[in-house]
C-alpha cells in the first residue's frame, strides 16, 4: 500500500512539472513577433547576416557621398576656353547644371528612403528588445524554478519509473526539456545578437542619413555658384560695350533661329494632325477656356510682354512672352489641355516645352531646369511637366512663358485672365 502511494506522489510532481514546462514553452512560443518574423535561431542568424549586409552597403554608400561631390572649380576652369563662344559656353555650363540638379535630385530621394528605412529599423529595435526582455524574464522564472526543484530532480524523475517502458520514456522526456532549455538560451543569445545588429543597423543609417543631408547642402551651394557664374558671364558678355553690335547682330540671330524653329515645329504638328484627321475624322480644337497659372510658386513678373528696351543690349526688342520669376526646381504646370510637339534643349531657350492645343493655338515654356514630359505626350489643364531653372539664354530662375497663335506670338494675358 505504502509503495503505491510512494510511485504516485512522482507522477502527481511529474505531471505538474510537465503542464508547467508546457506552459513555459507556450509562453515562449507565443512572444509577440518582431519585423523580421523570425521564430528560431536559423531565422534570427539570417537576419543577422541581412543586416551586417545592410551595414557595409550604408558605409560603402557614405564613402561614395563623400568622394562625389561637384568640383566647381574644375568646371569653371574648363568652360574658360567657351567663353568667347557665348552659345557653346552656355550650352555646356547647362550640362553642368543639369547633371549637378539630377545628383540633388537622387540625394534627395536618398533621404527619403533613408528616412523610412530608419523608422522600419527603429521599429524592428524596439520590438527586437521587447523579445529579449520578455526571454530574459522567463529565463529567469525557469531558472529558479530549476534551482527550488534542486540537481536530483531529473534523477528522481527516472528513478521512479514504474517499469522500463516508463523508464525509457521518462529519460526521453527529461532529454527533451533539456533540449528545450538548451534551445531557449541559445534563441535567447541569438535575441540578443540580433538586438546589437538592430543598434548598429540603426547607427550606419542615421551616419548615412546626415551624411546625405550634408551634401545635399553642398551640391546646392555648388549650383549656386554655377548658376551665379552663368549669370555674370552672360551679363558681362552683353555688357561689353566693344562687342555691341556684333552682339545685337548675333542676338538677332538668335531670336530669329529660335522663331525658325518654333515655326517648323508648328509645320510638323500640323502636318500630323491633318493626318489624324483624316484617319479618324477628329480634329483637334480649342474649347475657349481660360489657361492655369503656369508658375504657381511665382514671386513677381520679371519681365512683361511687348517691346522693351534689351536690360544689356541697351536696344528695343521685340519680348514674346511674360517672364514669371520663381524659385528654381519650383513647378511648370499645362496651361491646357494638349499635344506636347516638342521637349527639347537649345542654347537660347534653354530646356523648353511646347504643346499644341488645337486650332493653330500653342504655349511655349522656356528656361526649365528639368522636363517631366516627352514629345508626344497628352497632358491636361494643371498638370506638372516641367520645373522652372535658368538654362538657355537666362539670368536667374524664371519661367519665359509665349502663346502663339497662327503662326505668331500674342499678348498671353488674353488667355491668362
Amino acid at each position: 500500500m505504502r509503495r503505491k502511494q510512494y510511485y504516485r506522489k512522482p507522477v502527481k510532481r511529474v505531471a505538474l512539472f510537465l503542464a508547467v514546462t508546457i506552459l513555459v514553452t507556450a509562453m515562449f512560443e507565443s512572444m509577440c513577433p518582431f519585423v523580421s518574423r523570425a521564430d528560431n535561431v536559423s531565422d534570427l542568424k539570417k537576419s543577422i547576416e541581412q543586416k551586417q549586409q545592410e551595414i557595409k552597403d550604408a558605409q560603402n554608400q557614405k564613402k561614395q557621398l563623400q568622394s562625389g561631390l561637384t568640383d566647381v572649380k574644375s568646371i569653371i576652369s574648363e568652360l574658360e576656353q567657351t567663353k568667347k563662344d557665348l552659345a557653346a559656353y552656355v550650352t555646356q555650363l547647362d550640362a553642368n547644371l543639369s547633371a549637378v540638379q539630377s545628383k540633388i535630385a537622387e540625394i534627395r530621394e536618398m533621404i527619403t528612403q533613408k528616412e523610412a528605412e530608419i523608422t522600419q529599423t527603429k521599429a524592428e529595435l524596439d520590438a527586437a528588445v521587447a523579445k529579449e526582455e520578455a526571454q530574459y524574464e522567463n529565463m529567469k522564472a525557469r531558472i529558479k524554478s530549476m534551482y527550488e526543484r534542486g540537481d536530483n530532480f531529473y534523477f528522481e524523475v527516472i528513478l521512479n519509473a514504474e517499469s522500463f517502458a516508463d523508464m525509457i520514456n521518462r529519460a526521453d522526456y527529461v532529454e527533451k526539456v533539456s533540449a528545450s532549455d538548451r534551445n531557449i538560451l541559445e534563441e535567447f543569445r541569438t535575441t540578443r545578437e540580433y538586438v546589437e545588429v538592430c543598434k548598429a543597423q540603426l547607427e550606419s543609417e542615421q551616419e548615412l542619413l546626415e551624411e546625405a543631408k550634408k551634401n545635399v547642402e553642398e551640391e546646392e551651394a555648388s549650383l549656386a555658384s554655377l548658376i551665379a557664374q552663368k549669370e555674370a558671364e552672360i551679363t558681362a558678355y552683353e555688357a561689353d560695350i566693344n562687342n555691341r553690335e556684333q552682339l545685337v547682330k548675333e542676338y538677332e540671330a538668335e531670336i530669329a533661329a529660335q522663331d525658325a524653329e518654333i515655326k517648323e515645329m508648328e509645320k510638323a504638328a500640323k502636318a500630323l494632325q491633318t493626318q489624324l484627321e483624316q484617319a479618324n475624322g477628329q480634329k483637334k480644337t480649342y474649347d475657349g477656356g481660360m489657361f492655369a497659372w503656369p508658375a504657381p510658386s511665382y514671386t513677381r513678373i520679371s519681365d512683361d510682354y511687348g517691346n522693351r528696351i534689351h536690360p544689356t543690349l541697351k536696344v528695343q526688342q521685340f519680348h514674346n512672352g511674360v517672364d514669371m520669376a520663381a524659385p528654381g526646381g519650383s513647378p511648370i504646370l499645362a496651361a491646357y489641355n494638349g499635344t506636347v510637339v516638342a521637349a527639347a534643349y537649345s542654347s537660347t531657350m534653354g530646356n523648353y516645352i511646347m504643346i499644341d492645343h488645337g486650332d493653330n493655338l500653342y504655349t511655349i515654356y522656356m528656361h526649365a531646369s528639368k522636363l517631366y514630359v516627352s514629345q508626344g505626350a497628352e497632358v491636361v489643364k494643371g498638370q506638372k511637366i516641367a520645373a522652372v531653372g535658368t538654362t538657355g539664354r537666362s539670368t536667374g530662375n524664371h519661367l519665359h512663358f509665349s502663346v502663339r497663335l497662327n503662326g505668331s506670338y500674342v499678348n498671353p494675358w488674353n488667355y491668362l485672365k
